[in-house]
């Protein structure tokens, strides 16, 4: 597809029949109760909210975990269900699940990923910054800090705005200098966080 005929990458409501509010939920096929809480709950440090059984099917358990802003994950779950070893990729398939973390306590949990025996990678990805480990069923979990100080009510226009510059530019992906200069257009102060020095490869 050409970038001419590339859907315009905007933060404007597009013309659909209604408009979502925010992500409430996601759910994810878990295995059992005690690994899943061990990594999202002991690990990760998302309070256990709810726990019932699937309404759809009784005979498994569904927990309800909070990531933070009251958005919710939540599990299916049954003790007859092992941990797995990894993912199934293919189309409709989940790649990864993301999730904010203060840019502060990175150093403490790459320690505290280190000290669970999980291991895990850092890279800067020009817009964010992310470290790259995987859950109890081997399905990727990218725990992302933003480089820069951004309102979340703005964050949809920063991205916007740093994409055009980014296209004008003719980079490849949008950098630091695409960033500062789209807060800067938008009358933003441009206050970059302390992360560690990383590179911006791929894979996990």
């Amino acid at each position: 597809m050409s970038n001419e005929d590339a859907a315009p990458v905007t933060p404007e409501k597009p013309d659909a029949p209604f408009h979502t509010t925010g992500t409430d939920h996601v759910t994810v096929w878990g295995s059992n109760e005690e690994d899943t809480i061990a990594f999202y709950r002991d690990l990760l440090g998302m309070p256990l909210v709810l726990r019932q059984p699937n309404l759809d099917d009784p005979s498994q358990t569904h927990l309800f975990f909070d990531t933070g802003d009251g958005r919710i994950l939540t599990f299916f779950v049954s003790d007859d269900r092992p941990s797995a070893r990894g993912q199934r990729a293919g189309t409709g398939a989940v790649h990864h699940l993301c999730f904010s973390v203060d840019p502060d306590e990175y150093e403490d949990i790459m320690r505290a990923l280190e000290d669970a025996g999980k291991g895990y990678n850092v890279f800067d990805r020009g817009i964010f910054h992310s470290i790259y480990t995987q859950d109890n069923n081997g399905l990727v979990i990218e725990l992302s800090s933003d480089k820069y100080e951004i309102p979340d009510d703005r964050k949809g226009e920063v991205f916007a705005t740093a994409q055009r510059l980014r296209e004008e530019d003719g980079a490849d992906f949008a950098q630091d200098r695409h960033m500062e200069a789209a807060l800067e257009e938008l009358g933003l102060p441009v206050n970059k966080y302390d992360l560690p020095d990383a590179d911006s490869g791929v894979g996990v």
